[in-house]
């Protein structure tokens, strides 16, 4: 016997829910999903890295593991943030590699049906539909979804070029 709940019932979709740490980047809300992520943390000190593409903002020490940091506004285009605020990172893994991805906040988690994932919408900024698997429209704002691997394959986008 299923367990799975019929569509409309009752108890509709809690086993199918997907689940997102929420981010902010220049007043965006963006959403990854928690499978993803290994943790959330606040950056203390960090070192540069010559030569290193725009995207790296430097390297960290996690609890005594060397972690790349890349800086998400930079990945997206933005110019870097002002000031010297507290910043924060979400600690993701990508093909074996550990990454802090720096963040302007960091938000609460999300619960969200799949089914109500949406397209990017038609005029999103190219460089931002090609690191978005989809929007959810919340009451009052539009959650991007962000692919990790894509967000984190800049390298590869180099070598393309």
């Amino acid at each position: 016997m299923s367990m799975v709940p019929a569509k409309g019932a009752g108890a509709k979709g809690f086993s199918r829910q997907v689940e997102y740490v929420t981010v902010t980047v220049d007043g965006q809300l963006l959403g990854l999903p928690i499978d993803r992520v290994h943790d959330v943390f606040v950056v203390a000190e960090m070192t540069s890295v010559p030569l290193a593409s725009a995207e790296i903002a430097g390297l960290l020490n996690l609890r005594g593991r060397v972690v790349t940091a890349v800086s998400l506004r930079r990945r997206l285009r933005l110019g870097d943030r002002e000031g010297s605020e507290r910043r924060m990172a979400v600690g993701l893994e990508h093909q074996g590699e550990a990454y802090g991805l720096l963040v302007d906040e960091v938000g609460e988690v999300l619960k969200l049906d799949p089914d109500n994932l949406q397209p990017n919408p038609v005029h999103m900024d190219p460089r931002w539909a090609s690191l978005s698997q989809g929007v959810h429209q919340l009451q009052s704002k539009l959650l991007i979804i962000l692919n990790v691997d894509a967000v984190l394959a800049f390298e590869t986008e180099r070598q393309a070029a």
